[in-house]
């Protein structure tokens, strides 16, 4: 039984990311840089389809590597995870821009969608505020995207 080739990743500091990384105060390791380059292919990735794509990328790499690396992304916030009710999280590598989503009831698409009014945090709460200091809103809004709502498939 022959051994499956897996290509070679590049050197780290080949890849675009590597330089993002080390700003954040992050080794440009392997997995790190080819979760980056997934989520720039796949905004809104769950992390099964990071893991998929990363090991797509530089071979093996164990699932609990995988949520390390999108927890260090996130905590280092160079990756937001957003999670819509009913399904698993989901990263993508727009952060900082207080930004919203749209979500179709039916065929699970996502897609971003600008500030609801203004800069952020976009949303004054209903009750008073003085004991929270507000600055950013986190909206999600749910549909039935064109596709589904025309009868094809939305993804």
């Amino acid at each position: 039984m022959s051994t499956p080739v897996v290509p070679s990743a590049p050197a780290a500091a080949e890849v675009p990311g590597a330089d993002l990384l080390r700003g954040a105060g992050l080794r440009a390791t392997g997995p790190r840089v080819a979760a980056l380059a997934v989520l720039a292919e796949q905004p809104h990735a769950d992390a099964d389809d990071v893991a998929r794509g990363v090991r797509d990328r530089i071979g093996r790499v164990s699932t609990q590597a995988v949520y390390d690396v999108l927890r260090a992304l996130c905590q280092a916030g160079l990756v937001r995870r957003i999670e819509p009710a009913g399904s698993p999280a989901l990263f993508e590598l727009r952060v900082a821009d207080n930004h919203h989503h749209l979500v179709c009831r039916s065929c699970g698409r996502v897609r971003d969608v600008d500030c609801a009014v203004g800069a952020a945090p976009c949303l004054v709460p209903a009750h008073d505020g003085t004991d929270f200091a507000v600055d950013e809103a986190e909206v999600i809004y749910w549909g039935t995207c064109a596709a589904c709502a025309a009868g094809g498939a939305g993804r």
